[in-house]
C-alpha cells in the first residue's frame, strides 16, 4: 500500500512557505494536520488493500508505512519540515498504520529512511517541489515481493538502526489525499485519489465507503475496460452509449464495494448508510452527473448486497469477469422494486 499527497498540497505547501521562517506552533498544528489527514486515508487504504489482496491480481508488500520526501515540499519551507519532522536525508516516515508489519516491527514516526530491501534512497536535490522522487521510490517498493521479509536500514535520533518487516500481501494500488474542499474521488487501475474534503463531510467511516468503491474500480480494471471499448472520458461520459458503459461499471464498483468492506470488517450497514446521507442524496441533485446512477438505484444495490453478504457471506462480484469486455448492460444491476 503506498499513499503520497496529491501535487494540489504541494502549491498549497508553496503559497504558505513565508510562514517557515520560525518554527512557531501554528507551524507544528499545520503540519501535524497535513499528518493526520494523510494518515486516516493510508490507514483505510492498508485496511482493505490488505483484507482484500486475494481478490487482487497485482499485489505488493502490505507494509503500513506513509512516507513523505523533502523535494515535494517548497524549498523555503524545507528547513521547518525538515526541523519538524526530524529529516536526517531525503526520505522520511511520516507514519504507520497501527497494528500494521511495520509497527510490529519497530519503525517509528519521523524515522528516516536509508534502504529499504533493495531499494535505496538517493540523496536530497535541489529545485521546484515535486512528487518524481516519492512516486519512484514507492514503484520500486512495490516491486518486491508481496510477503518477503524487508530489512529496513534508517536512521533514528542520529543513530542507524535495521529493522525486519514482514509485510503481508497487499492489493497494489497508491493511495493519494487531494487537500481540496471539494468531494473528488478517482482510479486510475495503480491509484486511488480521495479529496479531504469527504472527511470534512462524512465520519471517517463513511469515507471507507468511497475509497473501496474506488478500489474496486482498480480491482475490475474498469479503466483500461472503458477505454478498450472506445468509452469517452470527461464531458462526453455522460451522453449515449458512454453513459451505459459508466454506469454499468459504476454499479459493479458499487456492488463489490460491499464485498470489500465486509473482508475488511467494517460495519455490515455502512454502504447504505453512505448513500442515505445527506451529502450524498444532494449530489444526486444539482450535481448529479450523468455517467453516475441515481443516488436511489446505488441504495437499492447497496441494501441488496448487504442483505445478500448477512445470508451467504462476502463474494468476488464481477472478479471473474474482468478480462472480458464491458457491455453497457447496467440496468439488470438495479434491484427492482
Amino acid at each position: 500500500m503506498r499513499c503520497v499527497f496529491r501535487l494540489f498540497l504541494f502549491f498549497l505547501m508553496t503559497a504558505l512557505a513565508p510562514l517557515a521562517s520560525a518554527q512557531s506552533a501554528g507551524d507544528a498544528a499545520l503540519f501535524e494536520g497535513f499528518r493526520a489527514a494523510d494518515m486516516r486515508l493510508a490507514s483505510a487504504g492498508f485496511r482493505l488493500s490488505t483484507a482484500n489482496a486475494a481478490l487482487c491480481d497485482q499485489q505488493e508488500a502490505g507494509h503500513g508505512i506513509q512516507i513523505h520526501t523533502l523535494d515535494q515540499y517548497a524549498p523555503r519551507l524545507r528547513p521547518a519540515v525538515a526541523a519538524h519532522f526530524g529529516f536526517a536525508g531525503a526520505v522520511a516516515v511520516e507514519g504507520v498504520v497501527a497494528g500494521s508489519p511495520a509497527e510490529q516491527a519497530g519503525v517509528l514516526p519521523d524515522d528516516t529512511l536509508v534502504k529499504f530491501g533493495t531499494v535505496a534512497v538517493a540523496p536530497q536535490g535541489e529545485g521546484a517541489p515535486s512528487t518524481d522522487r516519492l512516486v519512484a521510490f514507492w514503484t520500486a517498493v512495490a516491486a518486491l515481493p508481496p510477503a518477503a521479509p524487508i530489512r529496513v536500514e534508517l536512521l533514528r535520533n542520529g543513530a542507524r538502526l535495521t529493522l525486519t518487516i514482514r509485510p503481508v500481501p497487499a492489493c497494489r494500488t497508491r493511495y493519494e489525499l487531494a487537500i481540496t474542499a471539494a468531494l473528488e474521488a478517482s482510479a486510475n487501475g495503480e491509484m486511488v485519489r480521495i479529496s479531504s474534503g469527504y472527511y470534512d463531510r462524512f465520519d471517517a467511516d463513511l469515507v471507507a465507503v468511497v475509497i473501496a468503491h474506488e478500489l474496486a474500480h482498480n480491482i475490475l480494471r474498469h479503466r483500461e475496460r472503458l477505454k478498450a471499448v472506445g468509452a469517452e472520458f470527461g464531458v462526453l461520459s455522460g451522453f449515449g452509449r458512454n453513459a451505459d458503459f459508466f454506469r454499468q461499471a459504476e454499479l459493479q464498483a458499487d456492488i463489490l464495494a460491499v464485498h470489500l468492506l465486509a473482508r475488511a470488517g467494517y460495519p455490515a450497514d455502512l454502504a447504505s448508510r453512505f448513500r442515505q446521507h445527506p451529502v450524498a442524496k444532494a449530489r444526486s441533485g444539482a450535481f448529479q452527473l450523468r455517467s453516475h446512477p441515481h443516488w436511489k438505484d446505488r441504495l437499492k444495490v447497496a441494501l441488496a448486497e448487504e442483505a445478500r453478504i448477512a445470508a451467504q457471506g462476502p463474494g468476488a462480484p464481477f472478479v471473474a469477469e474482468r478480462d472480458s469486455p464491458l457491455t453497457g448492460d447496467w440496468r439488470p444491476l438495479v434491484p427492482s422494486d
